[in-house]
């Protein structure tokens, strides 16, 4: 073995080396931000057991104590919750607890109800997508009685 080459292979090594484990950090780190996110694609909720609000745009949740189908609140509240951790949690935390990067759902009042609802349908122009394909109005509604139960 020359001693001349003996510095060059074990540079050459080393670089090498370094440049793998740094590509394979910098992929687990990819990896984990993109599985930290989550799932954001739109999920069906099941509704079984409230009833079917139709199509027609309701101006106001019907399941809040004291609207016409305040008797399914309960009902609401737990096919809400469903509906949250699968749709919305993701950005806009468990129990809608918001980190700050993304609006809190828990300040919204209840005048916000068609904005709420519009929103849900149509989703932003600053990354929130649309649900109009996969939830039905009796989800968004009792997603946003869950919403409300959680609020202080």
């Amino acid at each position: 073995m020359n001693p001349t080459t003996t510095p060059a292979v074990s540079l050459t090594a080393f670089v090498r080396r370094t440049a793998v484990a740094s590509l394979l950090g910098l992929s687990l780190g990819a990896a984990s931000v993109a599985l930290g996110h989550g799932d954001v694609t739109p999920q069906e909720v099941d509704t079984q057991g409230l009833p079917d609000l139709g199509e027609a745009p309701l101006m106001e949740n019907p399941f809040r104590p004291g609207n016409q189908h305040a008797e399914e609140h309960d009902t609401a509240v737990a096919v809400g919750e469903r509906g949250y951790a699968g749709n919305c949690a993701v950005c806009h935390g468990i129990q809608a607890k918001s980190g700050g990067l993304t609006p809190d759902l828990r300040e919204l009042e209840e005048w916000d109800d068609e904005y709420f609802l519009q929103r849900v349908l149509n989703g932003t122009e600053r990354g929130m997508p649309s649900f109009k394909a996969n939830l039905d109005q009796t989800a968004i509604w009792a997603i946003k009685t869950y919403i409300e139960s959680v609020s202080p």
